[in-house]
């Protein structure tokens, strides 16, 4: 039972957005097509100890879940175009699991499709990005709500809140038309790339990056970007993610353990991603509308690929990139991060201010970046049992077992 529920997660963090887009399309209600695959995985549960686990689970689970639909609009006696069209695609088909295999025939923007209809203008900011990063990220609500530092509740209630309002708006499972997509593009933007730095730093579980996550989003993001060539922000993110993802290789070791930004083997980095993220950022700056939240980002980003070693990168420029970037877009996250950059263009006494202020401003609280963050600062000044006690308290704060593993080897090592 242990390793079919195992199996499940693994297929559902895998495939769980595609099945859901697949049963979006052909139900056209997205929190239906939720429902809908989260019975089949309960049948799964129930069946697959006893009959084994399909060759192919993901159709298993998709076909379940059609039939479903299917036996819910009987019980409406809802005979409508769309239960004879796929009553008559199920039942036409060989029985078994090659049936489930011939079934399974995502297209490749089902998911750009789910992102859209999750981020239609009917929901509140809030409620996009969490009914996208639960169904498209496959994310928990606990890690959702670990995420944005909000009651598990408070994450529940706009999830279930936000598939009522698509539901009641009628809302259609298409990308909109191009006349739309200005509109939305901001909040599709921001939740690909919400999923993929999930992906490049997991908030919770064993592993420090996951791949799966983060290179999804990558792909999103290249057909995001083709599906609007002439907006900038969308080749910039497509350029901070390139960028961040070419040290992939060399963020971790071999049993997965992470390697830090100074201990890395810049070697390993992909020049050709690096070339392409370049490439991306130029795009979005042959626009001429100047650079915009991601575009900053990317540039931070590009500052660090092209540097020879962290000594030699030039934390100047990224400080008044930082400072750029908090002017258009002011976040204490990105506070924390002109603090580090500061460390290292002035040293640590200065920036040490700046992560006080946001200490005492309630700035982050609950989270583990800021006393990490204070934890470094301080042992670079010699403050040493302050600094021990800085990173136990982050080492208690993430769920991630492998920075815990990292923030407490710094507090040994004081």
């Amino acid at each position: 039972m242990t390793d079919v529920k195992r199996t499940l997660d693994a297929l559902w963090r895998i495939e769980g957005a595609r099945i859901v887009a697949t049963l979006a399309r052909v139900t056209g209600d997205l929190g239906l097509a939720e429902d809908l695959a989260q019975e089949a995985v309960a049948d799964a549960l129930v069946q697959w100890p006893e009959s084994g686990v399909p060759r192919n689970g993901a159709a298993w689970l998709t076909t379940v879940a059609k039939r479903k639909a299917i036996d819910g609009w009987r019980r409406r006696e809802r005979l409508d175009e769309r239960y004879r069209a796929m009553g008559h695609e199920l039942e036409s088909g060989p029985a078994g699991e090659g049936m489930a295999a011939d079934a399974w025939e995502p297209i490749d923007d089902d998911i750009l499709r789910l992102i859209f209809t999750a981020c239609h203008p009917v929901l509140s900011r809030e409620g996009q990005i969490a009914l996208t990063l639960r169904i498209v990220g496959g994310l928990t609500t606990e890690e959702i709500a670990r995420m944005f530092l909000v009651p598990v509740a408070t994450v529940q209630q706009r999830i279930v809140r936000a598939k009522k309002t698509l539901s009641a708006a009628n809302v259609p499972f298409e990308v909109p038309d191009p006349s739309e997509w200005r509109e939305r593009l901001s909040a599709v933007l921001g939740a690909i790339y919400l999923i993929f730095t999930e992906g490049y730093a997991a908030t919770s579980g064993d592993r420090w990056i996951r791949n799966d996550l983060a290179n999804e989003a990558l792909r999103l993001g290249r057909i995001l970007a083709e599906l609007v060539p002439r907006e900038p922000e969308a080749h910039a993110l497509v350029a901070l993610m390139e960028f961040q993802a070419s040290r992939f290789a060399a963020r971790v070791d071999r049993e997965g353990a992470p390697i830090l930004l100074a201990e890395q083997d810049r070697s390993r980095w992909d020049r050709t991603q690096i070339g392409r993220a370049q490439a991306a950022l130029d795009r979005a700056d042959a626009a001429g509308r100047g650079r915009g939240p991601y575009a900053l980002q990317a540039a931070i980003a590009e500052c660090h690929a092209t540097a020879p070693s962290v000594t030699g990168t030039n934390w100047e420029r990224i400080v008044l990139l930082y400072e750029a970037l908090g002017r258009i877009a002011p976040n204490p996250v990105v506070e924390l991060n002109r603090a580090a950059a500061v460390s290292m263009a002035t040293g640590p006494a200065s920036a040490l201010l700046i992560v006080d202020q946001l200490a005492d401003e309630g700035a982050l609280r609950g989270s583990h970046l800021l006393p990490s963050v204070r934890g470094e600062l301080l042992a670079r000044l010699g403050r040493l049992e302050e600094a021990r006690s800085e990173f136990a308290t982050a080492a208690a704060l993430t769920l991630n077992s492998r920075q815990r593993d990292v923030l407490l080897a710094k507090a040994a090592a004081l």
